[in-house]
């Protein structure tokens, strides 16, 4: 990593002098860069006045996803949930991030039952009772972009179903928990994939996590399945989702013609978890 003069202000914006601030966090990855690791170029981590953007896009989208939950139940479809999200957030001085995004036509992601994610809210779809719901919000609040999302019951669900997205949240929670400076990145999908299989189910291969804030997708693939190897180095300032998906099924895919849409190929129940998170000096914090 690039090296500065440690009595200068450090690169990061903090205020401090190099020598106080990152000097020895960039000693130390230098360290594992030379056994072989890969170290996150200083592109890849966020400034405090960054976070701090962040951080406040995040309480809007946790605010928006604890406020939705009032809005589902049997009869609702989901391109009014869409309506919902994009009128509350609009008036909220923010702007829904999906909307436009490489011609995604709606303000949120909506996934129900075996639709693992990128659901299309449609006017034709309508919630019923003992689905699961997956809703997915990113907002842009300021310039600054958080992603989260969270599993919905409408009415009463089956034990599997309900099983099924209970797990799942525990998976995520387990993969967050191993969000730690200089620990690897990989060690999110080492302790994901045990213990998703452990109960039976399956974690979705063909999609992960990936850095966020400053803009939607960033670089930074999260891998939630058990990997080996020497990949990236968690360092403080790195902003990346969290976002297990898990089947009830297998692994596998299948893909819709509208260029979005993902499902199980065995037609199972999938459920999914996402927060973004913020490697800190001594841990994570989950900013949304």
């Amino acid at each position: 990593m690039n090296t500065a003069n440690e009595g200068e202000a450090c690169w990061c914006g903090s205020g401090l002098a190099y020598a106080e601030c990152h000097r020895e966090i960039e000693r130390k990855a230098e360290e594992y860069r030379k056994k072989g690791w890969l170290i996150p170029g200083r592109g890849m981590i966020k400034t405090p006045a960054q976070l701090a953007g962040i951080r406040e896009s995040g309480r809007l989208t946790r605010r928006i996803l604890d406020l939705v939950g009032a809005e589902i139940r049997p009869g609702v479809t989901t391109a009014a949930l869409d309506r919902w999200v994009h009128r509350y957030t609009l008036e909220q001085g923010a702007y829904p991030a999906p909307l436009g995004y490489r011609g995604f036509p709606k303000s949120v992601c909506i996934s129900v039952n075996e639709v693992i994610c990128h659901g299309i809210p449609d006017e034709r779809q309508v919630l019923r009772e003992g689905d699961i719901v997956n809703i997915d919000v990113t907002t842009i609040l300021n310039g600054f972009y958080a992603d989260a999302s969270r599993m919905y019951s409408v009415g009463a669900v089956s034990p599997a179903a309900a099983r099924l997205v209970r797990v799942a949240k525990e998976a995520m929670e387990r993969g967050i928990a191993q969000v730690k400076p200089f620990q690897p990145l990989d060690g999110i999908g080492n302790a994901i994939e045990p213990f998703v299989r452990s109960h039976g189910y399956s974690v979705v291969r063909d999609l992960g996590g990936h850095g966020v804030g400053l803009a939607f997708h960033e670089a930074l693939h999260v891998d939630h399945f058990a990997k080996r190897s020497s990949g990236y180095l968690l360092l403080p300032g790195m902003v990346f989702t969290v976002e297990p998906m898990i089947n009830a099924g297998g692994p596998d895919c299948r893909y819709l013609d509208d260029g979005w849409t993902v499902l199980t190929r065995d037609g199972a129940l999938s459920a999914q978890w996402e927060h973004t998170v913020a490697v800190t000096r001594d841990g994570v914090e989950i900013l949304t």
